[in-house]
């Protein structure tokens, strides 16, 4: 609700949906953006459009819970390698849609070179700085088995049942760009079809994702790249 009246008061210049943004918006540390919990996104819009300090303060506070060396019960972990671990079930979901926040709260001017510097980490990390790729058809080792019905089935006309689920052949149809859930805590990671948890694929794993992506690389383009550049070279 109050991310939805925030992008109407930016589309109609209408005051009353900012003052009903600002009355559905939740202060304080947020546990992080996802497809249930939009306050992350709410915080950064209502800075962007009133500029207040008290939206300021809620970046800032649930950065500070997200961002490493954090402490405290509310204090997102770190697998060894630098992923930030907010939960298994699609962990670099989390961690995407968070550098997305940062790099919106970024242009905003808070924090810009902290919050740029952490979400390239995450997105980097993603991307295979770290020695495989968790993004299908893209990088070094990418995920070849993630769950996923039509690319896990045989090229038609043959026919798919629920069998070719546990087949142990890499998917016969390349998903290129789609994000897996990620691995375990201690950066633990097996390309298995069966394993929705850390390898299923979903429209809301690459939202941030892809905008983050997006925006990590948007401040140093100088125009002269090629998209397929832009891919292959993703930290410009």
């Amino acid at each position: 609700m109050a991310v939805g009246a925030e992008m109407l008061y930016l589309a109609t210049n209408n005051s009353q949906y900012l003052t009903d943004a600002e009355s559905f918006h939740q202060h304080g540390s947020q546990w992080g953006q996802s497809w249930e919990n939009k306050y992350t996104a709410s915080m950064v819009l209502l800075y962007h459009i009133t500029k207040k300090d008290v939206y300021k303060q809620d970046i800032k506070t649930t950065f500070g819970n997200w961002l490493p060396g954090a402490t405290g019960p509310s204090a997102v972990p770190y697998t060894p390698k630098g992923l930030a671990y907010r939960t298994k079930w699609g962990s670099l979901r989390h961690a995407a849609n968070q550098a997305f926040i940062a790099l919106i709260a970024a242009e905003a001017g808070i924090n810009p070179t902290e919050y740029r510097n952490w979400a390239k980490s995450q997105i980097g990390y993603i991307l295979g700085d770290t020695g495989r790729s968790y993004v299908v058809g893209f990088g070094v080792n990418p995920p070849t088995h993630e769950h996923h019905r039509a690319a896990s089935c045989p090229v038609m006309p043959a026919s798919c049942s629920h069998d070719f689920l546990d087949m142990k052949y890499p998917n016969p149809h390349i998903l290129y760009g789609a994000l897996v859930g990620g691995p375990g805590q201690n950066d633990e990671y097996d390309d298995v079809r069966t394993d929705y948890v850390r390898n299923e694929v979903a429209l809301d794993y690459n939202a941030g994702f892809q905008g983050a992506v997006a925006g990590s690389g948007k401040r140093s383009y100088d125009g002269t790249k090629t998209s397929t550049e832009c891919v292959q070279n993703y930290s410009f």
